[in-house]
């Protein structure tokens, strides 16, 4: 794992969803720290993430905000995260931690099921424009 950079936040999503794509972009367009890094769960290098992490993505169909060395959140908890980190006016969000976790997802997780029935579904994962390629591992 030493392509990942430590001093940045991996942002792992599922690389062939509409949704998760349009999401990746708005996060580096409020990004303005330039704190976070992307790769999809069917990388490689999202494999050897998710892998060392302990983390099995056939059960867990989700956002995964990887700190090295530090934590990783997945769910609620990893979006909540990573809208507090764009500061300003996102940190409002943080008043839904709140609310038990268990209850946060079940809102992720009905949205999650129905994400490639509502948005769509690519057939390969996207490729990043030359603008934000040094974004991605």
């Amino acid at each position: 794992m030493n392509s990942i950079p430590s001093n940045k936040k991996v942002i792992l999503f599922d690389g062939v969803c509409n949704f998760c794509n349009n999401s990746v972009l708005k996060v580096i367009k409020y990004d303005t720290k330039n704190q976070f890094v992307f790769t999809s769960l069917q990388s490689a290098v999202g494999k050897e993430i998710t892998q060392y992490l302990g983390i099995d993505t056939s059960k867990i169909d989700s956002i995964i905000l990887y700190e090295p060395n530090v934590a990783y959140d997945i769910k609620s908890t990893a979006a909540l995260r990573i809208m507090n980190d764009f500061g300003g006016i996102w940190k409002l969000t943080q008043v839904f931690l709140i609310f038990p976790e268990s209850l946060r997802n079940l809102v992720y997780d009905y949205i999650a099921k129905n994400r490639y029935k509502w948005f769509g579904k690519k057939e390969a994962c996207m490729i990043p424009s030359k603008e934000i390629q040094e974004k991605f591992l």
